[in-house]
């Protein structure tokens, strides 16, 4: 079954580097030098997700007043957020799909640096996970009749031989 990427853990460790308001966590989300590249978020999606966290009780929101501004919620985790969070960071079996590659590694990257977390293992988590999915399909390929199923495993067998090469650069990247 395959379940939707969500930004959930991602604006737990936003949360977890400082707490914000909605205003804050949504420009880090359009901001391109941030996760802008990353995630497509709506104001309204935004405060969906704050809401779902909330209730989950991973966070909380506290109202502030401002004289010269609208009265805002500043969010912070809560213990369950702080451990979920860390669950998420430190996952065993991040899935090697390529859309959760470029959605999910790249923001629990962005976290893990934000939050000052060694980046290696996270890098080398993904890269058995990619490795390991590339020798499934391999033998799935291989006992594959020619035709449209055969080209099908190709083309996600040369998208996860350039992921596992794009994240032997990952660390050498970020370490810039």
């Amino acid at each position: 079954m395959m379940h939707s990427v969500s930004p959930d853990e991602t604006l737990l460790g936003l949360l977890a580097a400082q707490p914000q308001h909605g205003y804050q966590l949504l420009e880090t989300f359009h901001n391109p030098d941030h996760l802008g590249n990353v995630w497509r978020m709506s104001t309204s999606q935004l405060y969906a997700v704050l809401k779902r966290l909330e209730a989950r009780g991973w966070i909380y929101g506290q109202p502030l007043e401002s004289v010269n501004a609208p009265p805002r919620t500043h969010y912070r985790l809560t213990p369950a957020g702080e451990a979920r969070l860390e669950a998420w960071l430190h996952a065993v079996n991040p899935s090697p799909s390529i859309r959760r590659v470029r959605v999910e590694f790249l923001s629990r990257l962005y976290i893990a640096r934000r939050l000052g977390v060694p980046l290696r293992p996270i890098i080398e988590t993904q890269q058995r996970m990619c490795q390991e999915e590339l020798a499934r399909l391999q033998r799935r390929q291989a006992a594959a009749l020619p035709g449209i199923g055969h080209l099908a495993y190709t083309l996600v067998l040369a998208q996860l031989e350039a992921v596992l090469l794009w994240l032997e650069r990952c660390e050498a990247c970020l370490s810039s």
